[in-house]
């Protein structure tokens, strides 16, 4: 008489990986802060620094928010490449000021897009809060 066999136990599940997505936007209701920018100019405003000065007081508050900075440039007589460059310059210098104000670089993303952005006014650095 053969013996019974045994069920044999469901293998359990390889395991996953899962690419690292990056954090969403900080949910304030407000939107992304906004640091406006004149035709080509790349140098920060005290306007720009008045806005920042806020954004700074909540990195300070919160030490597991990031910021992330989404630079446009855009004119009738910019190429693409030279809007790119631009917004490079926009993005840099409120980095700067964020550090200079005491914000770890290594808590500053940068995004050069150029011309891209989608609304108003185009001449502009987005600065998102996002928490990890």
């Amino acid at each position: 008489m053969p013996a019974a066999e045994t069920p044999k136990a469901p293998a359990a599940p390889a395991p996953t990986e899962q690419a690292s997505t990056p954090p969403a936007p900080a949910t304030t209701g407000d939107g992304p802060a906004q640091v406006l920018f004149n035709n080509d100019d790349t140098k920060l405003t005290a306007d720009g620094q008045a806005v920042l000065a806020g954004v700074i007081e909540k990195l300070n508050a919160d030490e597991n928010q990031r910021v992330q900075l989404m630079a446009f440039a855009a004119g009738e007589d910019l190429t693409s490449s030279k809007a790119r460059r631009i917004s490079l310059s926009r993005a840099l210098s409120v980095r700067s000021f964020l550090i200079e104000k005491g914000i770890r670089s290594t808590r500053i993303d940068v995004r050069a897009l150029g011309d891209k952005a989608e609304n108003d006014p185009k001449n502009r650095v987005d600065v998102n809060l996002v928490t990890r």
